[in-house]
């Protein structure tokens, strides 16, 4: 049975590091949560390895920098990884192929900002295109109204590179349908779409590498990413109950909701579970 527990200091002496998820686990998309800024900083305090492991398709430095305006420090944390992060590095090694790059992004300039350094092209023109590069969605976005795009980005035999691979992220009025969504509605389509981030391998691996340490703790809110992506790197997990699934928990026992949410989910039982990070 999954322990659950009031504070991660109960805890904390067991790990070389506590990885923590950004939306759901430190803020909602706008605010931290209440207790989060405190948190860390008691875990910082008592010499905790801290580090933030993140499915934003932006890379790491502008997470960094989004998190410390929330008041966090960037002191705080030993390493900062996005998906978008190590997507950059592939396109940069030569392991991504395409040098076109056609975007979808949250807001206008994200992926111009993204490809500073790379020796690529992004292009609106799809004709010009040779992959696809799906890094956020507008706010408001519905799946319906992308059809039409991807229907044409198929019929070219077009790749996705999705460096958000979230189905959904919450925000302050509740969930918003984020990238992933996008990408797996391709591959039902037929198409090809090329993953980056939780629950993946490679982003837990390069984040074990950069750590340098064995005994690591994953906070999240998503069972899907967060806490299959943990169990499946050797790493205990936590949930927080507070993000994604805030609406569940709210109207049950807390074991058996989440009894419930790991059949329809497919995934783990997490190790330890609490209402927010504290």
């Amino acid at each position: 049975m999954t322990r659950a527990i009031d504070s991660l200091l109960e805890i904390a002496s067991d790990y070389e590091a506590i990885v923590l998820d950004q939306w759901g686990v430190l803020h909602d998309g706008d605010t931290p949560y209440p207790d989060a800024i405190r948190a860390v900083e008691g875990l910082r305090n008592n010499g905790c390895r801290l580090a933030v492991l993140s499915n934003s398709g932006k890379r790491s430095e502008p997470n960094a920098s989004r998190i410390s305006g929330m008041g966090f420090s960037k002191d705080q944390f030993d390493v900062v990884m996005t998906s978008g992060e190590a997507l950059w590095r592939d396109v940069h090694s030569g392991i991504v192929p395409e040098r076109c790059f056609l975007p979808i992004e949250g807001a206008e300039g994200d992926a111009d900002k993204w490809a500073d350094g790379l020796a690529i092209e992004v292009t609106h023109e799809l004709q010009n295109a040779e992959a696809v590069l799906l890094m956020g969605l507008p706010e408001q976005s519905s799946l319906e109204a992308w059809q039409p795009l991807l229907n044409e980005v198929q019929s070219r035999r077009m790749r996705i590179y999705c460096s958000n691979p979230d189905r959904q992220s919450p925000r302050p009025d509740g969930l918003v349908v984020s990238p992933g969504a996008l990408a797996h509605l391709y591959v039902d389509m037929g198409g090809e779409a090329i993953f980056y981030g939780k629950p993946h391998r490679p982003i837990f691996e390069a984040l074990r590498t950069a750590l340098d340490v064995e005994r690591i703790l994953m906070v999240g809110d998503s069972l899907e990413h967060d806490i299959k992506g943990g169990h499946e790197a050797g790493w205990d997990t936590l949930l927080i109950e507070g993000g994604l699934y805030a609406a569940q928990f709210s109207r049950g026992d807390g074991q058996d909701v989440l009894e419930g949410l790991c059949i329809e989910k497919a995934a783990p039982a997490p190790t330890y579970r609490m209402r927010h990070l504290n």
